[in-house]
């Protein structure tokens, strides 16, 4: 397997991951899910961390300038979701279980952000943010 496929694979899986902390926020009574939902839950958790180590370790020392400069011009693109956020727990504050869906959502978020650069390197998108810009490392 290719470094590139190794990363969409983590890539979806990571998206996966989402719907359990989505489904757990959104439904309305938790004791309704499945019985197996923890478990596949947390065994989906731990692929996707190890998968995350994976992209790390396949990026190591890729990381250059240009995969530096998109990955913080994402940063700062994603700082408005921060405000997305919060218009919607101002919003939607009652109808969403933010206890049983913050966690999940907060270190997902932290890890998608932490393995960035090496997930762009390893996709080989170093500039997958910014097409027309040039730069020269």
């Amino acid at each position: 397997m290719n470094r590139r496929t190794i990363a969409l694979t983590a890539a979806i899986l990571f998206v996966l991951s989402w719907v359990f902390p989505i489904c757990a926020g959104l439904v309305s009574n938790p004791t309704s899910l499945p019985q197996w939902w923890g478990t596949v839950d947390v065994a989906l958790a731990f692929v996707v961390a190890v998968g995350a180590f994976g992209i790390q370790v396949l990026g190591h020392g890729n990381v250059d300038k240009r995969a530096e400069r998109t990955t913080y011009r994402i940063y700062r693109r994603s700082l408005h979701a921060l405000l997305v956020v919060s218009v919607l727990v101002m919003v939607a504050g009652d109808r969403i279980k933010w206890a049983n869906c913050a966690t999940g959502f907060l270190w997902r978020t932290w890890l998608f952000f932490y393995v960035l650069p090496w997930w762009l390197e390893a996709m080989g998108l170093p500039e997958i943010a910014d097409r027309n810009s040039k730069i020269d490392d």
